[in-house]
């Protein structure tokens, strides 16, 4: 996705520290004993092979993304025709993604090239910057510019004076977010347990710009509450929330008092308002509790002789305290990024943050998509800033149901 040219002062390479070498005109001069492009490799190594392994490895732990070799814990990219386009700590980034089809110029000549995405100067635009615009720069924001203030309502990217909206209903022609801006979110009027199917408001009404509007009888954001319920609305979402701040804990759909917990037949979700979520028990590759306790209500009960969220630290390891946190420092030498303890190899990011998770506690789960108001809308893990959806569950946010009808 193109955006906007960064600033001269972002486009200068940046050296290691001065201990290696110097900045002149753009060029890194490196001192005796480095090389590299930013004199991040050292001609004589003395870390062990394993431990310069791991430091190349990225958040997939691919060493050097498979685009490149690993040197003394750093890596040396591949440099094909000597243009230089993998670059990144990780070889991670692939500037051939910016070159034009046609000229082979680099973002068409009209823009530079970061981490295989263009970044168009003023007046151009397009994935290869390949497209120039008739008005300003302050006009196209103005026409992107919604009610509430945001840019395409932040669901969308501004395109010369347009917004082009982010489509995430991959059943639907025009998608779930619409508007001139943006402005629309129809995922706001699909019932809790089902995003995937057309059955907006519940069955009970029409949807008007992500506004459910109630047929005679129903009432309620999304019309689930029937008039001839002998509860009011604001009782039937009182028992329906129990502790939580969400009707069924957003697991479900509440109806005249009732929690129904999606999706049905899922014996994961269950409780009298879907409180208990085992797969919460579970990580990515779906085992419980590590294999070391079992899942009562969404929460794992260790074995003897571990502990943590999912019963993935043993309490006692045959390994040094020099060992153990040689394997829990970053590239860079931090200590669990600065944000966690190191025990048996492992870090233990800390509690207090709970956003704060990966290998060396360096993701930020904040960067997770939302839905409802809920992390990867409860029906996924956030892993490193990215859900991962259930099966059965799809989309940015794991907000759109996949699975078998019901």
């Amino acid at each position: 996705m193109a955006g906007i040219l960064p600033s001269t002062e972002q486009q200068h390479v940046v050296c290691f520290p001065s201990d290696r070498g110097y900045c002149d005109c753009g060029t890194c001069e490196c001192d005796d004993g480095w090389f590299g492009d930013a004199c991040q490799f050292q001609e004589e190594c003395n870390l062990p092979s394993k431990k310069s392994r791991e430091l190349c490895k990225n958040q997939q732990g691919v060493v050097c993304s498979n685009r490149g070799t690993c040197q003394c814990g750093g890596c040396l990219c591949d440099n094909k025709d000597n243009r230089g386009l993998v670059t990144g700590r990780f070889c991670e980034c692939d500037d051939s993604e910016c070159l034009d089809e046609d000229t082979g110029e680099v973002c068409g000549g009209h823009g530079q090239c970061y981490c295989g995405n263009c970044y168009c100067a003023a007046g151009w635009h397009g994935d290869k910057c390949e497209f120039q615009c008739d008005i300003s720069p302050w006009e196209s924001k103005r026409r992107c510019t919604s009610p509430d203030g945001k840019i395409c309502s932040n669901r969308g990217t501004c395109v010369c004076g347009e917004c082009t909206c982010y489509d995430v209903d991959p059943s639907g022609d025009w998608g779930d977010i619409h508007g001139d801006t943006c402005e629309c979110d129809e995922r706001n009027c699909h019932a809790t347990y089902d995003r995937y199917t057309d059955d907006f408001c519940s069955g009970h009404g029409q949807c008007n710009c992500g506004r459910c509007d109630c047929k005679d009888g129903w009432a309620g954001k999304k019309c689930e509450h029937p008039l001839s319920c002998s509860l009011s609305l604001e009782s039937s979402l009182r028992k329906c929330k129990g502790t939580s701040g969400l009707p069924c804990f957003g697991r479900g759909q509440c109806q005249c008092g009732q929690c129904t917990c999606h999706p049905p037949g899922d014996g994961r979700v269950h409780g009298k308002n879907c409180e208990c979520d085992d797969r919460q028990c579970e990580d990515i590759s779906g085992e419980v509790c590590g294999g070391h306790g079992y899942c009562s209500c969404g929460r794992c009960i260790c074995e003897e002789g571990w502990f943590g969220k999912l019963c993935q630290f043993p309490r006692s390891c045959d390994m040094s305290d020099a060992q153990s946190k040689e394997m829990c420092e970053t590239a860079d030498g931090v200590m669990c990024s600065g944000k966690g303890s190191c025990h048996c190899g492992q870090c233990i990011c800390s509690p207090q943050e709970w956003w704060v998770s990966g290998e060396h506690c360096e993701c930020d789960d904040r960067e997770c998509d939302k839905h409802d108001g809920l992390i990867c809308t409860g029906n996924g893990l956030c892993n490193c800033g990215n859900c991962e959806c259930w099966d059965g569950w799809t989309g940015n946010a794991c907000e759109i149901w996949v699975g078998e009808e019901y």
